[in-house]
């Protein structure tokens, strides 16, 4: 019987020749997945126009015009700011914009209020810092989307803020239940998520929370075969959200975790 330490090193040996094949696209796909729920919100705004301005004019009672205000922002807002992403430009602002978008929608659809939602949209702002920590990277490298070592503090605190908040996503998945299924999801789950926060083996873990978090998503989130529209459109707005979280993931394999984690300081050992 393998021991542990070489089961985890035969998982980390993996996880190195999955990086070394896709360090070219992964940043890439990270992008797209990260914006992907912003995209899908900025088209669906287009084509519930009517639904969400009257929907913030019953809710806050400020008028046709107040309500088409907010819709055409958030609407051109968050496309503009996934263009900008995609095309690595003026990222930190894209992220800054998109940031307040996501403070804005809390506020508007009183998500402020329900923890499960607060936690995710969190989570979202997590993938936003990552974002961000990675544009600070490539201001100070030839090489998009490799981090230098051992500077640029404020860009080390990014990416442990991005770590902590999206392992949020992870908590509204836990199901406190006593089948044993579901135990031992809600421990796996919970090592992993920690063990991200922390640094520790990061990109392992936040290899492995990709892989968990996407069967999940596909089984929890299969809005394509529902055919009715109030719960086709919830689970199409959960998919992308767990897509972006998906994204913010990746981003953490792509960069490592900075100099704020276990990782890097098991190198001054």
């Amino acid at each position: 019987m393998a021991a542990p330490t070489d089961i985890m090193g035969t998982a980390e040996d993996l996880a190195d020749k999955f990086l070394r094949v896709t360090k070219r696209f992964l940043p890439h796909v990270a992008h797209l997945c990260l914006i992907s729920t912003f995209l899908e919100d900025g088209i669906r705004m287009w084509f519930q126009w009517n639904e969400q301005r009257e929907y913030i004019n019953s809710s806050w009672h400020c008028g046709a015009f107040f309500g088409t205000l907010f819709v055409l922002l958030n609407m051109m807002g968050q496309l503009a700011g996934c263009i900008l992403v995609l095309t690595r430009r003026f990222v930190p602002y894209a992220c800054g914009g998109l940031f307040l978008l996501i403070v804005m929608q809390t506020l508007a659809y009183s998500i402020l209020w329900d923890i499960h939602f607060l936690m995710r949209n969190l989570a979202l702002g997590g993938g936003l810092l990552l974002l961000m920590a990675e544009s600070r990277s490539e201001g100070k490298t030839m090489f998009a989307g490799v981090p230098t070592m051992g500077t640029n503090s404020p860009r080390q605190y990014m990416q442990l803020g991005g770590r902590v908040l999206l392992v949020l996503m992870f908590m509204t998945l836990l199901h406190f239940s006593f089948n044993a299924l579901m135990i031992f999801q809600d421990i796996v789950g919970t090592t992993l998520i920690i063990l991200v926060a922390v640094g520790f083996k990061t990109k392992l873990a936040a290899l492995t929370l990709v892989i968990w978090l996407f069967v999940l998503n596909v089984i929890q989130n299969p809005f394509w075969s529902v055919s009715a529209y109030a719960v086709h459109d919830f689970l199409k707005y959960d998919f992308f959200q767990t897509m972006s979280v998906i994204g913010g993931l990746l981003l953490v394999v792509s960069l490592g975790p900075g100099g704020v984690s276990m990782d890097e300081h098991k190198k001054k050992w």
